[in-house]
């Protein structure tokens, strides 16, 4: 997707660990090849941080990089080597403008969105794969999401945060990536699904819920819970305004419903949205939009 692989140290700064992972006692060299390579990284972004600073310094606008490395941290469980784990990690960075310069579309700077993309395209988009608010010292605190498959937490991504782009002069946030390696080294085969011959059916619903509710687990409840005829659930709208209860939020789905070996009865379709609105009512409390 057009990431250039590069390959930084895994001696770093002390700093780096402190600013990018929040680690204030990393493992430090008995005797480092220089001084500011005094510790041993536990993580990858110090150093995509480092070949975008740079990369700024000779003027390149647009850097999408990528490592696989290993990261170094304590631990007293049983390792290869004791009292020291050393997984390994992918980490990526994009900086700049979300496409090169051309005449059909205005310039625009990379986004969260755009690198979330990314990641859903390399793990196949796959429904056990979500997005959820967390914390990290490295990240904009708006602007960042942990990602975790079946209950744990693999790997997190979001915008670089605004104290980090200053005290590095990189002139514009970064969106950066870091993801543990063993969750690519297991996939699902592809299974097949029958394409239906006949129309498909597609209905909006609009969904009023309160401000704070994710959409991650409300559109997961809805997907895993659909009729069987329900092919495709997804959001298209998001609306806080005029019109709705304070601190209320409306969401609107687009639901596509078909069926393999006929063509849907008006009923069906209709028992399939309702048995949708009731899944949204009972575990969200959302209410359908007037």
């Amino acid at each position: 997707r057009g990431y250039f692989e590069v390959v930084t140290m895994s001696f770093v700064e002390a700093a780096w660990e402190a600013d990018f992972a929040g680690n204030a006692a990393p493992i430090q060299l008995a005797n480092p090849i220089a001084s500011q390579m005094g510790v041993m990284r536990s993580t990858l972004i110090g150093g995509l941080v480092g070949v975008l600073a740079a990369n700024r310094k000779r003027q390149t606008e647009r850097v999408r990089v990528f490592e696989i490395g290993r990261v170094f941290s304590r631990d007293t469980s049983g390792q290869p080597v004791t009292g020291f784990r050393q997984p390994q990690r992918v980490g990526g960075l994009w900086a700049g403008p979300a496409l090169p310069e051309q005449w059909g579309a205005a310039t625009r700077p990379v986004d969260f969105y755009d690198v979330k993309g990314d990641l859903e395209a390399l793990f196949g988009a796959s429904p056990r794969l979500t997005f959820t608010k967390a914390a990290h010292p490295a990240l904009h605190p708006g602007r960042s999401a942990q990602l975790v498959i079946d209950g744990n937490v693999v790997g997190f991504v979001g915008e670089l945060h605004p104290k980090w782009v200053q005290k590095y002069e990189l002139g514009g946030a970064p969106v950066v990536f870091e993801l543990e390696l063993d969750t690519f080294l297991v996939t699902a085969m592809p299974a097949y699904r029958e394409v239906s011959r006949f129309p498909s059916v597609t209905r909006d619903l609009a969904l009023v819920v309160g401000r704070d509710q994710p959409v991650e687990p409300l559109l997961g409840a809805l997907i895993s819970r659909a009729p069987a005829i329900v092919s495709d659930i997804r959001l298209f709208d998001l609306y806080q305004g005029k019109g709705l209860p304070e601190g209320q939020k409306s969401l609107a789905f687009r639901i596509v419903m078909q069926h393999t070996e006929r063509t849907l009865e008006d009923a069906e379709v209709e028992a399939g949205v309702a048995e949708l609105i009731e899944v949204a009512r009972k575990e969200f409390g959302a209410v359908l939009r007037g």
